[in-house]
């Protein structure tokens, strides 16, 4: 059994990496950093007899992502677990040399090319979505927030709706996959802004294994298989706004990605 991680370097990633890898999978796990990898590949291999093995990709560049889905395919025939993990937060307005804003192209465009370049290959795919897609307005013909008025939360929280919808036009073209929110975690994510600071004090957020092994479950559980297209809390399917689960909506997000990462749909 083959999973790739990505966002592996740190955080729920590193924790789900090793949570897999104790119920016998084979990792790849991926990230930005090559040596915060090889030190969480270090820790996973200490503690199992998994293989693990590293690959190193800036989802910030599409270059990156078409070159890591062109190793992964060189090496693997078969990729049973594809999860959709690396994310990123932050306040102010960004651009990549992509031409996309930054949060939406690391969030959802990178995993969007990544996943169809790989498709044929995966057997289901988990993607860490979050509760900020519920309140979320996204708009397939704004994707980078240009026309409207700038708001980091508000972007990530499109970028997160946008998580869930991929999911469910995953589902809708027969793949197994789900999405999940992670819970409030103290990690490294969104650091300095004030509402992590409230919301990581104490009492306030869970430990990181707990997001970990919920995207463990939906990697290894039956759920995962068929209860695909659905969104998950808590290990069980949670209640969305109409629009996180419109088929209609996602399949103008999947041509509107499509054309953003340079593939046919």
């Amino acid at each position: 059994m083959i999973s790739v991680i990505t966002g592996a370097s740190s955080g729920v990633g590193a924790a789900a990496a090793l949570d897999l890898a104790q119920k016998g999978y084979q990792l790849v796990l991926v990230g930005r950093d090559r040596d915060r990898l090889e030190s969480t590949a270090s820790r996973v291999r200490s503690a199992t007899d998994s293989k693990v093995t590293v690959e190193v990709s800036d989802f910030a560049r599409l270059d990156d992502v078409r070159d890591l889905a062109s190793r992964i395919r060189a090496k693997y025939d078969r990729i049973d677990v594809l999860a959709n993990n690396a994310g990123v937060m932050v306040p102010d307005r960004r651009m990549t040399a992509d031409g996309h804003e930054l949060m939406i192209q690391v969030n959802h465009l990178s995993p969007f090319l990544l996943t169809n370049i790989l498709l044929d290959r995966v057997g289901r795919v988990v993607t860490t979505s979050s509760r900020a897609a519920k309140t979320a307005r996204l708009d397939p013909d704004d994707l980078s927030r240009e026309r409207r008025r700038w708001n980091g939360w508000l972007q990530y929280g499109e970028t997160k709706q946008a998580n869930a919808l991929f999911t469910v036009g995953l589902a809708a073209r027969g793949c197994k996959a789900t999405c999940f929110h992670p819970g409030v975690i103290k990690t490294s994510f969104a650091g300095g802004t004030l509402f992590m600071k409230l919301v990581t004090l104490p009492g306030l957020h869970e430990p990181v294994e707990k997001a970990a092994a919920r995207l463990s479950y939906l990697a290894t559980s039956e759920d995962g298989e068929r209860l695909a297209g659905s969104y998950f809390r808590d290990n069980r399917p949670d209640r969305v706004p109409a629009r996180m689960k419109d088929p209609d909506l996602a399949e103008r997000l999947w041509t509107v990605s499509a054309e953003a990462v340079g593939l046919s749909d």
